[in-house]
């Protein structure tokens, strides 16, 4: 099992929210990263899908994970726990991501699994919080 995820939202080290505080104390950042995807604004949280085009990214961060049970934790919080509604709204993925400094890695990414043709798509692949 990898114990790297890759984070673009709430949880990543600039984010005010408790679960951003968890993970920083349950992992080590590796660095910034980016995913090949298309991000959009589900509310006051983006949500982020694959992509086949070679120029759109996602933007985030890479943190090891010292304590792989945390996974657990968020899983419940993205909504894709064991008692989460069915389809999920996020789906926890092994996906590959390419880091700043130039290796490509295999990390947990939570692709959002709800329609995604009313929201608003960030164009620039980066969450900023409201």
């Amino acid at each position: 099992m990898t114990e790297r995820l890759f984070v673009y939202g709430t949880l990543m080290r600039s984010s005010s929210h408790p679960f951003a505080d968890e993970l920083s104390r349950r992992a080590d950042l590796e660095g910034e990263a980016r995913y090949n995807g298309r991000l959009y604004s589900v509310s006051t949280y983006p949500g982020a899908v694959g992509s086949a085009d070679p120029g759109e990214y996602v933007f985030g961060e890479v943190y090891l994970l010292r304590d792989p049970a945390v996974l657990r934790l968020l899983d419940n919080y993205e909504g894709c726990g064991p008692d989460a509604e069915v389809p999920a709204e996020y789906r926890r993925l092994l996906q590959t991501v390419t880091m700043d400094s130039g290796p490509q890695v295999e990390a947990w990414v939570y692709v959002y699994n709800w329609p995604v043709d009313k929201l608003q798509r960030i164009a620039s692949g980066r969450f900023a919080e409201p």
